[in-house]
């Protein structure tokens, strides 16, 4: 493993891999080899968290959601069961949580209903569903599924050995004017043009009623439903998802930085039916209501300094979590300096550098 690694260059994936123009009017990192911290719980999706006072809870799921809750990320007490009021088929595993000031705190999960293909038992079909907790998500009352795929979009025939469709694998953020959540959610549509990294949004102020008011965009507009809508995918994929040889990316986990003003999102690249990771990729975007401005996704790990990493898994979920207590950083909010995690396990610091800033 190197002791830092500088990310320059501009590597996009999108419609199809290659290289582009470098571009130095954009943002870059620096990772910086750092002391190992691994989150409390067994990590299986991003990991959300917020703060509560002088309280930092954080959640990991596998499927099972587990709180843990500390003076800090860097000391989380023993994870506990976070249970819901209500059933539904299959497990829900929370990705996504915002606390309001005062108030109560409101969560997302990624939920895998069972016996979706007839021809399958193993296959799923993931939707999301939202929830809301009046005791810093101890227990959870189910406010309704409020991202779903068309009914038609599934292909049971598919190479791939997790999901015949679906929406799932996500992240959720507020936008700084506190208008909307931005949902970025990955795609399995069986048709192509619909796979990939999609966005959706629903008000601010529709959070405690959010069943039918979400929204995904579509063809330049926030006018699809949410469940059973359709996309256009923001990065769509370079191969078939249903494919032996798929190539994808996914898994989007999204924080706004305030040393660079601007959100930055990583994903995950997936290059075959067993979701292969390929490396870890980071994009930029200051304004969310646009979804087009994107930046080309660029390359920040590689698959051999992941795997690197002892008892790293398949090298997925990755995600930033700042570090200043008194800004109250989360998964959601960091700075100069944060923690990279991957699959719930940190041995990297990552400093952010703005436009033409040389490297420490």
């Amino acid at each position: 493993m190197r002791q830092s690694s500088v990310i320059t260059g501009l590597v996009p994936l999108a419609l199809s891999l290659g290289f582009a123009t470098v571009a130095p009017d954009l943002p870059s990192i620096t990772l910086r080899k750092a002391s190992l911290v691994q989150f409390p719980g067994p990590t299986d999706c991003n990991s959300p968290g917020h703060w509560d006072g002088g309280t930092f809870y954080l959640w990991n799921s596998a499927p099972i959601p587990l709180r843990s809750s500390g003076r800090d990320l860097f000391h989380l007490g023993v994870p506990k069961e976070s249970s819901y009021h209500n059933t539904v088929s299959g497990h829900r595993w929370i990705e996504a949580t915002y606390k309001e000031e005062n108030g109560p705190l409101y969560g997302w999960y990624h939920n895998e209903p069972r016996n979706v293909c007839a021809s399958s038992s193993s296959l799923t079909a993931p939707r999301i569903g939202a929830v809301l907790s009046n005791d810093n998500g101890a227990t959870w009352r189910d406010l309704g599924f409020v991202l779903e795929a068309p009914r038609d979009s599934l292909f049971c025939q598919t190479k791939n050995h997790y999901f015949a469709g679906g929406n799932g694998d996500f992240s959720v953020i507020l936008d700084t004017r506190r208008e909307y959540f931005y949902f970025f959610i990955s795609t399995y549509h069986k048709d192509p043009s619909e796979q990939g990294v999609a966005v959706a949004r629903m008000r601010f102020a529709d959070r405690n009623d959010p069943v039918g008011k979400v929204w995904k965009w579509r063809q330049g507009n926030w006018e699809a439903p949410g469940v059973g809508g359709q996309v256009s995918p923001i990065f769509s994929v370079a191969r078939d998802w249903n494919r032996l040889d798929a190539d994808a990316l996914w898994g989007p986990s999204i924080h706004w930085n305030t040393y660079l003003n601007t959100y930055v999102m990583l994903l995950n690249r997936a290059i075959d039916k067993d979701w292969k990771q390929e490396g870890i990729y980071i994009t930029y975007n200051s304004d969310l209501s646009r979804p087009g401005d994107w930046t080309a996704p660029k390359k920040i790990l590689d698959r051999e300094e992941i795997v690197a990493v002892p008892k790293m898994g398949p090298g997925w979920y990755p995600q930033v979590i700042g570090l200043d207590k008194d800004e109250r950083e989360t998964d959601k909010l960091a700075g100069r300096v944060a923690r990279l995690f991957v699959h719930g396990k940190s041995i990297w610091e990552v400093v952010f550098r703005k436009p033409g800033e040389e490297p420490e």
